[in-house]
């Protein structure tokens, strides 16, 4: 699909909020529709790249501000809570594979450098079927 149609498609959505029967039954449901839409609100207005989209989401971001400063910074508070969350879990994704990174380059190392066998408990799978690899031969952990 075009870039263009789902810029449009995003403008048109954000035109909704000029319409004062919408943000009338909005407003009254605020408490709900807000927790809804806050991550997208959030993101667009600081990733979004077309300046439009950015434009009218800072809009609504506002009207909502100025609708309900209470249930704003709560939205506000649950999504930089939940950012740091995923950030944390990002940095624990990327520790874990460092280390698995650095325990395969070891045992790659450790067995072709040196000359050493794999530990057996170690060993996906051998040649023999006996858990020791044929002499001289290095056993691959893995796929």
């Amino acid at each position: 699909m075009d870039v263009c149609l789902y810029v449009q498609v995003a403008e048109r959505a954000l035109f909704l909020w000029n319409n004062d029967h919408f943000v009338s039954l909005v407003a009254q449901n605020r408490q709900v529709v807000l927790p809804l839409i806050f991550t997208a609100l959030e993101r667009n207005t600081r990733n979004h790249w077309n300046q439009a989209v950015h434009g009218l989401t800072l809009n609504v971001r506002k009207m909502f501000l100025e609708m309900d400063q209470e249930v704003f910074q709560e939205c506000q508070r649950k999504f930089l809570e939940d950012e740091a969350k995923a950030k944390g879990l990002e940095e624990k994704r990327e520790n874990t594979w460092k280390r698995l990174e650095a325990a395969g380059t070891s045992l790659t190392d450790n067995s072709i450098i040196k000359g050493s066998s794999v530990p057996s408990d170690t060993m996906v799978s051998t040649h023999t079927g006996s858990g020791v690899p044929p002499q001289g031969q290095v056993a691959v952990v893995g796929n």
